[in-house]
């Protein structure tokens, strides 16, 4: 009798999604070996968010690569979805690319539309709602951080994760980073915090990944958002 087949080494079904024509999903479990939370492994991306007084900070790391390569270091992985709204993806470069452009020109496409931006509490549903649709079909494998300050609204950050949970944070990594920074976020993060005082906090994360962390992360990304737009911090 043949041998059967590990699931990793199984032939694709492939069929075409009829929400995303120009994408084909497996019409069942998915069969590729770094499916879901594993793609960490292979990734080893890090992103740092916390929420200050009128603005968030975000940072993520400028690596892009897999497995034992890399292939740069001055990929920006924080993307502007709007005049007042940034995002931070982690995950396989092709999902965090392809998810992030299509929520930038949709978020765009609704302001055309409606003449208003989205809210950033309306922006994380709508985020949200985009990787839970997908999660049956062809998921996205992307967490995420999104941070938003506009004029008439609170600055928030918002942490979702690729199986479409959605919370409202103070402070939240994604990445390896989240094994080492949290409790130093939890110890000094403090209300009213000064963009200065932000900065400084993140340079007590970036030492301590330096310093426990096997993984060099040489460079980083590190952008502010708040009512005027956003800006880019040079940390490095």
């Amino acid at each position: 009798a043949a041998a059967k087949l590990s699931p990793c080494r199984r032939r694709r079904n492939l069929r075409a999604s009829p929400d995303h024509p120009y994408r084909s999903v497996a019409p069942g479990p998915r069969a590729d070996c770094a499916a879901f939370g594993s793609s960490q492994a292979f990734t080893m991306d890090s992103t740092i968010g916390m929420r200050g007084d009128g603005f968030v900070l975000l940072a993520a790391d400028a690596n892009a690569g897999r497995s034992i390569l890399i292939y740069k270091q001055d990929l920006d992985k924080i993307l502007p979805i709007s005049e007042n709204q940034i995002m931070a993806t982690v995950g396989p470069q092709a999902d965090c690319s392809v998810f992030g452009e299509y929520i930038q020109k949709n978020m765009r496409l609704y302001e055309l539309e409606n003449q208003i931006n989205l809210s950033t509490f309306g922006a994380a549903n709508f985020i949200r709602g985009e990787l839970a649709k997908a999660l049956r079909r062809g998921p996205y494998q992307v967490n995420l951080l999104l941070g938003g300050a506009a004029k008439d609204e609170e600055a928030s950050l918002f942490w979702m994760d690729y199986l479409g949970t959605l919370q409202k944070v103070n402070y939240g990594a994604h990445g390896y980073a989240s094994n080492f920074v949290l409790s130093l976020l939890d110890a000094h993060w403090e209300k009213g915090l000064t963009e200065e005082q932000a900065i400084e906090v993140l340079r007590k994360c970036i030492k301590e990944l330096e310093t426990r962390f096997m993984i060099a992360l040489p460079k980083w990304s590190v952008k502010v958002v708040d009512s005027e737009g956003v800006r880019v911090i040079d940390f490095n």
